[in-house]
């Protein structure tokens, strides 16, 4: 490294810059149904996963229910360059007696993960001068959605009210419309003559779901869950009523949360009701997520007997049209 001294004494110049790897990443998940129809399956030949796509590639995951060959599997740690039409892996990956003693194989089942990162390019670049001088100040993150749920909490200023059940909520029309144009239409809008009285009666959300909805107005978050005396609602299906009042006041955030928890709660027992939730909401993704766990044989059988999905077939004809045609694709 060279260095020059340039004269007078102005304000030393600083600069500064960054090596940074250019990557893509992304993961495929094979699962296994039907694990024990498997292992009779002869050493070295293999069963192939469908191929995906991660950073421009083109990949598959081949499962050998015996191993690719014979022999006692070692434990090793190994880094691999790849180059076009190559494959890698272990002859031995797992034992078998290991894995079916394990919490991963149930109902004849278990799924394996690969994680890909492609390094494109390593190259360096430079900083602008405000990244790089020192930090003398310490900045405190942002306060104001709990100064809003203060406002909300105390009632300062409240010029609304709603009425659900036996409950009733003050809350902040400003602070309403600003959240969802919806509510903004009813209290400013051509729909305003309704709620002059400064009383919003709710006839189709339930007091705590509604409870909920106005703190995530004020706060953009959700209350943390907290189960009151006596209270035996679950986590899933407050889910489910906060989506489809998400979905009433507009409040696409708030509804997408609720899409990503029920994601979580998908099995036999819930599937067909979390399936016609998403297809009434116009939820794509929670939808897609349903599909992907019907995919599955085992799932699709349990599913197929429940009382709630012979209802779902006989009251959305066109969610099983799309069933099927999903189910078709993944045999081609």
């Amino acid at each position: 490294m060279s260095t020059s001294t340039a004269g007078g004494g102005g304000k030393p110049s600083r600069s500064s810059s960054a090596i940074v790897a250019d990557t893509a990443s992304g993961y495929h998940i094979l699962r296994i149904d039907g694990y024990s129809g498997t292992k009779g399956t002869p050493t070295g030949e293999f069963h192939k996963s469908l191929t995906f796509t991660i950073g421009g590639h083109s990949w598959f995951i081949l499962y050998y229910p015996n191993g690719a060959s014979g022999g006692d599997p070692l434990a090793s740690e190994k880094v691999t360059t790849f180059q076009s039409h190559s494959s890698s892996g272990y002859a031995e990956f797992s034992k078998r007696e290991d894995l079916e003693k394990s919490e991963h194989l149930k109902d004849d089942s278990f799924a394996v993960r690969c994680d890909i990162v492609i390094i494109n390019n390593v190259y360096a670049k430079e900083i602008d001068e405000e990244a790089a001088t020192p930090a003398f100040v310490s900045v405190s993150p942002s306060d104001l959605s709990a100064h809003f749920g203060d406002l909300l909490l105390t009632e300062n200023g409240a010029d609304v009210v709603f009425e659900t059940g036996s409950q009733t909520f003050a809350a902040h029309r400003c602070v309403l419309a600003a959240r969802s144009p919806v509510i903004k239409a009813e209290l400013f809008g051509t729909m305003k003559e309704s709620v002059t009285t400064g009383i919003v009666c709710i006839d189709d959300i339930e007091a705590q779901v509604f409870k909920a909805l106005l703190y995530f107005i004020y706060t953009d978050s959700l209350p943390k869950a907290k189960k009151e005396e006596g209270e035996e609602e679950e986590d899933d299906v407050m889910s489910q009523h906060l989506l489809v009042a998400a979905d009433k006041y507009n409040l696409e955030r708030l509804k997408l949360i609720c899409e990503d928890k029920l994601c979580k709660y998908i099995d036999v027992g819930t599937v067909a009701t979390i399936l016609a939730l998403a297809e009434q909401h116009h939820c794509n993704g929670l939808k897609k997520a349903c599909f992907d766990f019907l995919s599955s044989p085992t799932n699709l059988k349990a599913a197929v007997d429940t009382d709630s999905f012979k209802h779902l077939s006989r009251s959305c004809p066109a969610i099983m049209e799309d069933l099927i045609v999903m189910l078709e694709n993944l045999v081609l």
